[in-house]
């Protein structure tokens, strides 16, 4: 069972949690793949980001690998399909309720579509194009990273076919974990699962909100037809999540031993965040910074996982803080300067040698949580490390404060650095 840095339960440990621990793999390798020191705006966030110009060719490699997850994962009617051992599947998935479900990721090892955990990677992976897709593109990745995500988020529109209606999990994960196949002979039913209002998730479709958000920052300059669909759901699950209030994974029992959600506030905050950077609509920033600021969490320092987006949130919002809010004024205003300041703690303890830093790190200095899913702890934090260094450069922030100390950004690529390169140990 999920705990709230997100551990897997014991039926999700044997494979459910890989397909975020490969996302984050994903995430460092763009995120790596230029240190030089050169100015670039940015396509697609509404705010001028300090960019890096010379190729380090270990991480475009690393980066070309982690895409191919994604086209392993795939499910569905397979087009332009790089791996050669996988062919078409699930293609009936929906049909039930009239709906084709047939595209998405299969989690990991199992056959079986979480939507808790499958939206989260979306949420990610648009965040890591949003901000360093332009390596991806001098690596010829960027067309693949973008077609991942279009495949999962066409699947997350067809699971929303009216406002107040998300379906959240396709097949039987019990019979599912009994059985290892190759989802191409797979002939078993395949239930659908979904949350409503009689049965809310709001923790689930906050989180789909999110990554449509997010998504719809990527294909704007590309498709701004898709760009605005996914933006109309991204709206109306939202207004869902909040209005009829309540944990998917008690609507939905069976998830408890798969991806458990710990509780939904954390989302809630997430998707507005993502909103208000979609959108610009000021109430979205407000009930991030004012309306939800009892559960924001400020000083409290979490681990980003896909049980827990706080520190994600907090990160993100910081953006805003460093480059946006000239025109922010009052309550927001102070809200904003709380998110950033929980970010520094949340970089802090992260730090080696801080006075604040965690415990939680093997004698070889990776960070470490729980045995389970052990690298999704140690990448999200070397990725909220890297773009927040990334924010320090851009705006010339020289120093980051941690009690007594003090760390430039180059001190937080290190971190970064280390993570993605630590021997096991």
């Amino acid at each position: 069972m999920a705990t709230e840095t997100g551990e897997c339960g014991e039926e999700g440990k044997r494979g459910g949690c890989l397909m975020v621990l490969v996302i984050g793999v994903l995430v460092m390798a763009a995120s790596f793949i230029t240190l030089s020191k050169s100015f670039k705006h940015a396509d697609f966030f509404p705010y001028p980001l300090r960019r890096h110009s010379m190729i380090v060719q270990k991480y475009g490699d690393a980066l070309a690998i982690a895409l191919q997850f994604f086209d392993v994962q795939k499910s569905g009617k397979l087009v332009n399909n790089r791996i050669s051992w996988r062919g078409d599947s699930a293609l009936n998935d929906g049909r039930e309720a009239n709906l084709d479900l047939s595209k998405g990721l299969f989690d990991a090892g199992d056959l079986i579509k979480f939507g808790f955990p499958m939206a989260f990677t979306a949420t990610i992976l648009a965040w890591s194009i949003l901000e360093y897709g332009h390596h991806m593109k001098e690596m010829k990745e960027l067309e693949n990273a973008r077609d991942s995500l279009k495949w999962v988020t066409d699947y997350l529109i067809n699971a929303h076919p009216s406002p107040n209606v998300l379906y959240v999990q396709v097949g039987e994960p019990e019979l599912d974990h009994k059985c290892w196949e190759r989802p191409e002979n797979m002939t078993e039913r395949r239930p659908l699962s979904q949350v409503n209002t009689s049965y809310p998730g709001s923790d689930v479709a906050a989180e789909t909100a999110a990554a449509m958000a997010a998504a719809s920052l990527v294909f704007r300059p590309i498709n701004s037809l898709y760009s605005k669909l996914l933006l109309r759901h991204a709206r109306e699950l939202f207004s869902f999540a909040d209005t009829y209030r309540g944990s998917y994974s008690i609507s939905v029992p069976q998830v408890q031993g798969f991806y458990n959600s710990s509780g939904y506030f954390d989302e809630l905050l997430w998707a507005a965040a993502w909103l208000y950077h979609a959108t610009r609509d000021e109430s979205y920033l407000r009930y991030a910074t004012v309306e939800g600021d009892f559960f924001a969490n400020w000083g409290t320092p979490t681990w980003l996982s896909w049980d827990n987006k706080l520190a994600g949130t907090q990160v993100l919002l910081s953006r805003v803080n460093f480059f946006g809010s000239k025109d922010i004024k009052g309550d927001e205003n102070i809200a904003l300067q709380l998110y950033r300041r929980t970010a520094e703690a949340v970089i802090c303890g992260l730090m080696p040698n801080s006075s604040s830093g965690t415990a939680k790190r093997t004698k070889g200095g990776l960070v470490w949580v729980d045995e389970w899913d052990a690298l999704q702890y140690s990448v999200a934090s070397a990725f909220l490390t890297l773009v927040y260094s990334d924010y320090m450069l851009t705006s010339s922030t020289k120093y980051l404060y941690c009690n007594d100390d003090l760390y430039e950004p180059r001190d937080l690529r290190s971190f970064s650095i280390a993570q993605a390169t630590i021997r096991w140990r």
